[in-house]
């Protein structure tokens, strides 16, 4: 599918990964639009409330042809058994809700959206492109809720993409390593360079441009459908 002329949302658009494929799109002569708890984002909104997103779909002028999940969030590291007992459940579901409750919702509604296009030169209504993470694959000690969310976006991708071939419709997920997103940035400059240093090549964090490249990619390669891409320059996490 073409980029020119046509329209994209972009959750968690507001920094990071997401921002990245804002530019890419925009660069790429379509329409952008992003939703973020942010400020910045064209829409605010918590992606895993079924209403609010909901309301924005409500206001989107216009055909939507491309959809790309980013927003997520991370989690402290945490044992499922501690010294004070078993971990808290609302620390797992939490996590669930934003990361993967989240992804679905915003795909079902533009899903239903893309459906309503009428087929391009190729016969594709759109593509949808989701972000899971190599803790889907790696999980550490400490990263229960998280690799869960993540592996259930993984687990979602090629039921989506064979319910939705009948609409036209294809579905990819990247898999990213460590990226320097606004969550590594708080991090000090030491720690940074040391994750950077455990990717066997290239030995860095890799940029946002990276994972937007790959979902411009995805967006333009049609054959591309129902699978899942780890970008990670070879990292295997190690169990802690």
């Amino acid at each position: 599918m073409k980029i020119q002329g046509k329209t994209a949302l972009v959750t968690g658009g507001a920094s990071g990964l997401g921002a990245a494929c804002v530019e890419m799109i925009r660069s790429g002569g379509g329409r952008a639009l992003s939703i973020d708890i942010s400020e910045g984002a064209d829409f605010r909104a918590d992606v895993s409330s079924a209403q609010a997103v909901e309301e924005i779909f409500k206001k989107l002028d216009g055909p939507l042809h491309i959809c790309i999940n980013c927003a997520g969030i991370g989690s402290s590291p945490t044992r499922v058994i501690s010294k004070e007992g078993p971990v808290p459940l609302d620390w797992f579901e939490r996590v669930i809700r934003v990361n993967l409750i989240g992804t679905f919702n915003v795909t079902r509604l533009a899903a239903a959206r893309i459906a309503a296009n009428a087929p391009d030169e190729g016969g594709e209504r759109g593509v949808i492109i989701n972000t899971a993470s190599i803790a889907a694959f790696d999980g550490q000690i400490g990263q229960c809720a998280y690799s869960a969310s993540k592996g259930g976006i993984v687990g979602l991708t090629l039921p989506l993409a064979r319910d939705l071939a009948r609409h036209a419709v294809r579905v990819m997920t990247i898999a990213p390593g460590i990226f320097d997103t606004p969550l590594l940035a708080k991090l000090p400059e030491e720690a940074r360079a040391s994750l950077g240093a455990a990717v066997p090549h290239p030995a860095r964090l890799g940029q946002p441009s990276e994972f937007a490249q790959l979902a411009r990619q995805i967006i333009e390669n049609s054959m591309l459908n129902g699978e899942v891409i780890r970008l990670d320059g070879a990292l295997r996490m190690a169990p802690k």
